[in-house]
């Protein structure tokens, strides 16, 4: 019987340790979580969209269209910079990172930070392919392949329409 009661009372203790841990941690974490960066305002309706954007930047980045190739603005540009979303202002892409694949779109091997950027499978057009969208708007951005250079095998193959360019030393 006093067995029994010491086992109770040791476990009623184990239990309040564990909640009182996980509190702290809890706590913890709240503090340290940083706070979310605004980079816009983001335009609510398509009608805001519209007016924020060209029509083809539109076209491209809200329904999810794709430039010719070779007559974007960034295909050929290689100064050193930063990509950025064309909709939201988002970092997306580091000119160090850019490549010409010979394509006929900016292309770049990796993005300044995976959390930037969501891949969605593209069923589209009778075949799989993978697309690319700013994390913080969902604008349609272009395609990854796994057909680029070291050291990612990857190539974003990124319409110009989607972008904007930040110069940095």
């Amino acid at each position: 019987m006093k067995n029994a009661m010491n086992m109770k009372i040791s476990a009623v203790i184990i239990v309040l340790a564990l909640a009182g841990s996980l509190s702290l941690q809890a706590q913890s974490k709240a503090t340290t979580t940083p706070t979310p960066i605004k980079i816009m305002s983001l335009p609510k309706t398509d009608e805001d969209w519209k007016s924020k954007l060209t029509p083809e930047e539109y076209r491209v980045l809200r329904q999810k269209g794709t430039e010719r190739p070779y007559v974007g603005e960034y295909d050929q540009f290689f100064e050193p910079g930063v990509y950025v979303c064309k909709g939201c202002g988002t970092e997306l892409f580091s000119s160090k990172a850019k490549f010409d694949a010979g394509c006929g779109w900016p292309s770049f091997y990796q993005g300044i930070d995976k959390s930037k950027i969501i891949e969605v499978i593209d069923d589209s057009f009778g075949m799989r392919r993978i697309e690319v969208q700013c994390a913080v708007c969902k604008g349609h951005l272009g395609h990854v392949f796994d057909d680029g250079p070291a050291p990612t095998g990857l190539r974003y193959c990124i319409n110009s329409a989607s972008l904007g360019f930040k110069k940095k030393p």
